[in-house]
């Protein structure tokens, strides 16, 4: 039997400091940071533990994601296309950070654009 996704990216610690990685990393961008500009910490800390939990669970992994489905939580927040290629952007150079190996790269990416209907507005 072939290993998940999950276990081929390191598991809930690479996942995980992925998440660390690329949060800081679109909270900087001039254009995305506004989504973050009226958060507290720990609501951004909270923020981060579900994306966490959402990607592991989405690629395989044993935890279980208890947040709101994609539409639900990003409806009126107002992300555009321009948003959402800057977003990709920031992607590829936290899996570049990690060198995140072609096969698993090209299945993160196509996981993360079947969500993209569900967060552009």
């Amino acid at each position: 039997m072939s290993q998940t996704l999950y276990a081929r990216l390191g598991g809930y610690d690479a996942i995980s400091a992925v998440c660390d990685d690329l949060l800081p990393r679109l909270m900087a961008d001039s254009q995305l940071g506004r989504f973050w500009k009226n958060r507290g910490a720990d609501g951004v800390r909270r923020e981060k533990q579900l994306l966490v939990d959402f990607l592991c669970a989405s690629a395989g992994g044993p935890r279980y994601y208890v947040g709101r489905e994609m539409k639900l939580s990003h409806e009126g927040m107002g992300i555009d296309d321009s948003d959402w290629q800057i977003f990709l952007s920031c992607l590829h150079a936290t899996l570049d950070k990690f060198q995140v190996p072609d096969p698993e790269r090209s299945q993160v990416l196509a996981f993360v654009e079947s969500t993209k209907a569900d967060i552009v507005e």
